[in-house]
């Protein structure tokens, strides 16, 4: 990873545009019916109900706990998120809509401070990241905007594949 450096002005830019990642999936998602919302896109990908949810349990588990522990240890080694196991054990179907966009932007809002709030040393602190290898905390909010990103453009392909479906019919 890089050990690249950002002005104050371009940090807060980019937590800012994090910041935006729920309401994109709010809009993107706002005219479904709670059935369409469970409907899993081509090839069986992610359902937007299992976006929500997947983003939330991400934002809590991995990036919160990435950041924690870069914190608080001596170059730790961090665990992969194992997503799609933690997607099929949490049942994302039946959970509800409203409490994952909430969980979402809560959790993500809580991480975008706490980085908010860090020195210079601090984002520096390193660490070892599962399937990424060596990392320091300046690389994190990179990290969440390629995960975002790629989300981004799965639920775009999603959105094209159902309005293909509705217009078939």
């Amino acid at each position: 990873m890089s050990d690249t450096r950002m002005s104050n002005n371009g940090q807060h830019d980019f937590l800012a545009e994090l910041a935006c990642m729920a309401d994109f999936l709010e809009a993107a998602f706002a005219d479904l019916t709670p059935q369409a919302r469970a409907e899993d896109g081509a090839g069986g990908s992610f359902s937007p109900i299992e976006h929500i949810w997947h983003l939330a349990d991400l934002e809590q588990q991995g990036f919160s706990e990435r950041i924690r522990r870069l914190l608080a240890e001596d170059e730790p080694e961090l665990e992969d998120f194992a997503g799609a196991r933690i997607a099929r054990e949490g049942r994302y179907k039946e959970r509800s809509w409203a409490q994952g966009i909430a969980a979402f932007r809560s959790a993500r809002n809580a991480n975008l401070e706490r980085l908010r709030g860090l020195d210079a040393a601090q984002w520096q602190r390193r660490g070892t990241q599962q399937g990424v290898g060596p990392m320091a905390l300046c690389d994190l909010p990179g990290l969440m905007a390629e995960h975002d990103a790629s989300h981004r453009d799965e639920i775009d392909q999603w959105l094209r594949w159902h309005g293909e479906r509705i217009d078939a019919d």
